[in-house]
């Protein structure tokens, strides 16, 4: 099956150190060329594949804030619906604007949902309802609005991440500076904690960064290391004692849960969105409701073995089973066309 994935351009795919759509587009290329299928990757010029790239823009309009992001997202996504009837399968990743393409071609198309950044998007969503095929990256991230064909959880590369069974005494932020995150909120728990907090992430609201970061830092009880990549990201999560993760929205899924996971640090968040599918409480971290709540259970960290957090993502999430699990989707969306294709002809006839 020859597969068209398109990947965002934010970021390069995969990304330096922040862009988990574009980390999610890599994993599942990588995984489908190693099992044989042949992928075009759309995404920047800078990416790098094992499949074929096929890029216009130059890299990522967030590195390089010269590239107007509206009209390289255009040219972006016309080059693959203009080479659209080329592939089997076309698998979006770039939320709702591919989806106003669709109707330009027969190629079948998946789409994963990797959340709603407003409800005012859905319209679209709604509009291609019974053109495309959703894919949910959670049960919780579900609109009663669509249709889905399946949920796949994230996975990750678990060879990234080592596990680490004795951990420092610092508790870790990871996640984009926003109140979305809730960065002010770990900043709460960790001082009620008398604990060194190191955060780690973009910048994404500059004035949230300024007013409710900032004056807490100073460089010993509070750190931030900026935006990481991959070793010191393998470095950081795996030395924590534990993640916070006190978010302020229906979190879609939490990729940084699971990496944590997967190092064998537990995390404690607020119990919104996914974070249930993820976490279970008690066994590979804690969910809460407050950060009262919160630095109550910093002290039950102890209790919990570092080896059922590693086990967790061996079971549930690791990028084979993600991939397996993209496969199915395919195949059955292959057939479903097909069967419609063959039941329109003898319709006709």
């Amino acid at each position: 099956m020859h597969i068209a994935m398109l990947s965002p351009i934010a970021w390069r795919t995969p990304p330096r150190h922040y862009g988990p759509w574009e980390n999610v587009a890599s994993l599942l290329t990588e995984g489908l060329v190693a099992r044989g299928h042949d992928v075009t990757l759309f995404a920047t010029a800078d990416s790098q594949t094992s499949g074929t790239l096929h890029a216009i823009c130059p890299q990522g309009y967030e590195e390089d804030r010269s590239l107007i992001p509206k009209v390289w997202e255009c040219l972006h996504i016309s080059e693959l619906f203009e080479h659209a009837d080329m592939y089997d399968m076309i698998h979006n990743h770039f939320d709702y604007l591919p989806l106003t393409y669709t109707d330009l071609t027969t190629t079948p198309i998946v789409t994963t949902i990797h959340g709603f950044s407003s409800p005012g998007i859905l319209p679209v969503y709604k509009k291609y309802n019974n053109k495309v095929f959703y894919v949910s990256i959670s049960d919780a991230d579900r609109s009663p609005d669509l249709d889905y064909i399946k949920t796949i959880h994230h996975g990750i590369d678990i060879k990234q991440f080592d596990f680490q069974p004795e951990p420092d005494d610092y508790l870790l932020f990871f996640g984009r500076i926003h109140h979305d995150k809730g960065a002010r909120e770990a900043l709460e728990i960790a001082r009620a904690c008398n604990k060194k907090l190191i955060l780690a992430g973009i910048i994404q609201d500059e004035a949230y960064y300024h007013q409710y970061v900032e004056p807490h830092l100073d460089n010993y009880n509070a750190v931030y290391v900026g935006s990481v990549g991959p070793v010191q990201r393998n470095q950081l999560l795996g030395k924590a004692y534990a993640l916070l993760h006190p978010i302020n929205f229906n979190e879609p899924f939490g990729l940084s849960i699971i990496e944590s996971m997967a190092c064998g640090t537990p995390a404690i968040a607020f119990n919104k969105g996914s974070m249930p599918e993820l976490i279970e409480h008690g066994k590979n971290g804690f969910l809460v409701s407050s950060c009262e709540e919160a630095v109550e259970h910093v002290a039950r960290i102890k209790n919990i073995d570092r080896l059922d957090c590693r086990q967790t993502v061996e079971d549930r999430f690791t990028v084979d089973s993600m991939v397996e699990k993209y496969i199915d989707v395919y195949t059955e969306v292959h057939e479903k066309v097909h069967k419609d294709f063959a039941d329109s002809q003898a319709n006709k006839n």
